[in-house]
């Protein structure tokens, strides 16, 4: 285990961790004045519901053992085996539940990415749901798929540093048909 490599990964965690709460004030900005504290709720929420999705079973889905290079499996469910020992393919200098949360970071901004798509549109119960069920069911297999030991679109040759096709197009595809499912503010 580095630890320089371990600070700076707790760091850059905590550098994407406030990204979140930035884009709740972008959003703020960007609505009517009665909606903006729900607006920043929005995305404040999302921290809390999507930190424990990972926790339970989004990491072990998104980086668990794979499965026919399409899903993680759930041998990581509630972060069973996932230690302070380094994991030898996702990050062998630092401890693998540093990892863990920054992926877990990554996790949470992409659908509060998606809220500015449905900002003063959607109820509290319907907002929750979408989240967790995107999150599940998209951005999971999604990040496996591309980050994922095993993920076909890695093994392929996919290289996503950044998360332009794991964060970016996939809260931008999803805000698109959101905004237009939802139609007009």
């Amino acid at each position: 285990m580095n630890t320089g490599d371990t600070a700076f990964v707790l760091m850059s965690a905590a550098l994407v961790m406030f990204m979140t709460p930035g884009l709740a004030l972008f959003y703020g900005g960007r609505v009517r004045e009665k909606n903006v504290l729900w607006t920043i709720m929005q995305c404040l929420i999302v921290i809390a519901l999507i930190s424990i999705e990972w926790i339970l079973w989004g990491y072990s889905m998104a980086f668990g053992p794979d499965k026919f290079g399409i899903i993680g499996g759930l041998e990581w469910f509630g972060l069973r085996g996932v230690g302070l020992a380094p994991h030898a393919v996702y990050a062998p200098t630092v401890p693998h539940q540093v990892f863990m949360i920054y992926q877990c970071m990554f996790a949470v901004i992409t659908p509060a990415l998606i809220t500015g798509a449905f900002a003063e549109r959607m109820k509290f119960g319907p907002f929750l749901l979408f989240s967790l069920l995107w999150a599940t069911f998209v951005y999971n297999p999604l990040a496996h798929w591309i980050w994922g030991d095993g993920g076909w679109l890695g093994r392929i040759g996919a290289l996503d540093f950044a998360g332009g096709i794991a964060v970016h197009l996939s809260s931008g595809a999803a805000a698109l048909v959101t905004a237009v499912m939802l139609g007009k503010r």
